[in-house]
């Protein structure tokens, strides 16, 4: 089933829930990186040539954001190193991606908002509101400045969002272990029985 991205609300709860594995959905960190995906591609569509190396990498790269964090979440049911790899993997890839921002807007000569200017102030009030749309953002796509900030300042938060993320994986893997830590646990306890 193809999501209707008029349509779709991107949450923008941001409590701490502890997360089972598969409950990457409610992630702000997922909702976050679906967002840069789906804007990337419209993205690459408006301004970068669709034969150039640049537009399956910044599509790859705003994807494996994405994909990692929903793969690191069901893979946490069995490995949280896994899940902590595939959830780093995510961070690098957004990096990448920002670069590729970076890069599109200097190579212009338009320029970066700094992140305390009016314009980059408004982005990041979007993101607190519940009403939210992906159409919300779309908006900003009608200028390559307005879009390439756009993103900058979504990847700069989706990074703060898997940062925090990943300082409470690894928090929990040293205080409670992981899956193999646990199950090693449990059979020397029996054996000790």
């Amino acid at each position: 089933m193809k999501a209707n991205k008029t349509n779709m609300t991107y949450q923008t709860d941001t409590t701490n829930k502890k997360q089972g594995h598969g409950g990457y959905r409610t992630l702000h960190s997922y909702q976050t990186t679906t967002l840069i995906y789906d804007l990337t591609v419209e993205f690459v569509r408006l301004y970068i040539n669709p034969r150039s190396r640049t537009t399956d990498q910044m599509v790859q790269a705003a994807r494996s954001g994405r994909q990692n964090i929903a793969e690191g979440s069901q893979a946490s049911a069995t490995s949280k190193k896994t899940e902590i790899k595939l959830v780093g993997v995510a961070r690098a890839s957004l990096e990448e991606l920002l670069i590729d921002y970076e890069d599109f807007l200097r190579q212009r000569s338009l320029p970066i908002w700094d992140k305390d200017s009016p314009e980059a102030k408004e982005l990041r009030a979007l993101s607190y509101r519940t009403d939210t749309t992906y159409q919300t953002y779309k908006t900003y796509l009608s200028r390559p400045e307005k879009a390439g900030n756009l993103l900058l300042t979504l990847i700069h938060q989706a990074n703060y969002l898997l940062d925090r993320q990943l300082q409470a994986l690894e928090k929990a893997f040293i205080s409670e272990g992981g899956f193999t830590e646990n199950l090693f646990k449990k059979r020397l306890k029996a054996r000790n029985s």
